[in-house]
């Protein structure tokens, strides 16, 4: 059988594209928000793409949910209700519900991610979205945020790059209606792509976070499927100090859980926090 070529959209690196050998296109749907194609490949398996930008695959998923979820739900002291807001594809979802939180909103603005998902890449949200504490909305993300005032113990930014629907979910703005609807202990978690290619999206974000939160920080790890390799994620707490963490203290939770990770672990969760000398020079 004959094999074809998918290569990234130009539209976000317009120099640089990542290319996949495809085995069969499974989906493609363009919504009224985005162009939605999910395709089969040997190496990675299932790939998602969204206006033909790699959102997840089969292959690597497990480093980007794991450090998107779990440093911080053991970073806060007892996480019970948590906000996901983007995260279609059911991966971030899947791994809050591996903690004993008692709700797990998640907002999507594009049912047909969630459908397709569901129909496609089970392997990747295995059934989370049919889980009795997770509870779905379909609407704008920062409409629904603007509703809640102190509801929230842990929120996840799990968006696509801010291009198309997702550009909004990195402004000042967003952060700040997201304060308002943590707790007093609340924390703020979001990608913030490429730590190489995306260094103004990077810094942005850090300053914007500084600006917010009392307690800011930012985060990385290599996901071989997002072009330029470290990825960042950035971080914030209401009244959590997230550099003074005792690491007894998230190495017994870690352990009292049996979780049983594939990138995640303690040690991983602080080595994290530290920055190459080039990423020291663009966030100093």
């Amino acid at each position: 059988m004959k094999k074809s070529w998918y290569f990234e959209s130009f539209d976000l690196y317009p120099d640089l594209a990542l290319g996949f050998q495809i085995k069969k296109k499974l989906l493609t749907k363009k919504t009224p928000f985005q162009k939605i194609e999910i395709c089969q490949t040997d190496r990675f398996g299932r790939v998602l793409f969204l206006d033909g930008i790699v959102q997840t695959t089969e292959k690597d998923e497990f480093v980007y949910h794991e450090m998107i979820v779990h440093l911080p739900l053991f970073l806060h002291p007892c996480p019970k209700k948590v906000l996901i807001i983007g995260g279609g594809d059911g991966g971030a979802l899947r791994e809050v519900l591996r903690h004993p939180v008692k709700q797990v909103h998640l907002v999507e603005i594009d049912k047909e991610v969630i459908k397709a998902s569901e129909r496609f890449l089970s392997k990747i949200n295995r059934g989370s979205f049919k889980n009795k504490r997770a509870k779905i909305h379909i609407e704008d993300g920062l409409k629904f945020i603007k509703k809640y005032q102190n509801e929230f113990d842990v929120v996840i930014i799990d968006s696509s790059d801010p291009i198309g629907p997702a550009k909004k979910l990195f402004s000042l703005g967003f952060y700040r209606d997201i304060k308002k609807a943590l707790k007093s202990d609340g924390i703020l978690v979001a990608e913030s792509g490429s730590a190489f290619l995306q260094t103004n999206e990077l810094k942005n974000n850090w300053q914007n976070t500084k600006k917010v939160f009392p307690s800011a920080n930012v985060y990385f790890a290599d996901i071989p499927t997002y072009t330029g390799g470290l990825y960042g994620f950035i971080i914030g707490s209401k009244k959590i100090n997230l550099v003074k963490v005792n690491p007894k203290q998230i190495e017994k939770k870690y352990q009292a859980m049996k979780l049983k990770t594939k990138y995640y672990d303690p040690q991983i969760h602080f080595a994290s926090f530290i920055w190459p000398n080039y990423i020291k020079k663009i966030l100093r």
